[in-house]
């Protein structure tokens, strides 16, 4: 069987989006009793929602996602999991368009303004630190090295209203 590709993967919804009753122990750990676990589209859509200069982290992600399904919480491993997906699938999409002798940053997933919960780029996004870094500060941002991570300094004053 042949690996799938990242579209493939990001277009496989799973039976998903679903609305799951947390257990008392993982409800008092997250702070709510019903969590919603996201199709991996739904988390791409909301990262392409993402205006340049503007930003988006997971935590952003997740509450846009409790709100739409009605949930207390959006679950953070899938929504974690689905936008390392939506960002890879993105730069596949660039690399088939430049083949095509076509703008590869036209139309694809502008991955590159998620942030991680605090800020911080994300270890597992193409090319980590120096592409996301690079396309962030080509928008105005400025990343700066905050031991081993990176950060968008005051990421807080452009992130999107959820």
């Amino acid at each position: 069987m042949a690996k799938k590709t990242w579209v493939e993967k990001l277009h496989d919804s799973k039976d998903l989006p679903k609305v799951v009753e947390l257990a008392p122990n993982a409800a008092e750990h997250w702070g709510g009793h019903t969590m919603t676990v996201p199709a991996p589209l739904e988390v791409d859509t909301i990262m392409r929602e993402v205006p340049e200069g503007k930003l988006i982290t997971i935590a952003e992600i997740r509450q846009k996602i409790a709100k739409k399904h009605g949930s207390d919480i959006g679950c953070p491993l899938t929504c974690g999991i689905f936008s390392w997906i939506s960002a890879n699938a993105a730069e596949e999409e660039r690399e088939i368009l430049e083949s095509q002798g076509k703008d590869g940053s036209e139309g694809i997933t502008p991955w590159w303004r998620t942030l991680k919960t605090g800020g911080f780029l994300s270890e597992k996004f193409p090319g980590y630190p120096d592409f996301q870094r690079k396309l962030l500060e080509s928008e105005g941002h400025k990343i700066v090295r905050k031991g081993k991570k990176y950060l968008a300094q005051d990421y807080g004053q452009r992130l999107v209203k959820v």
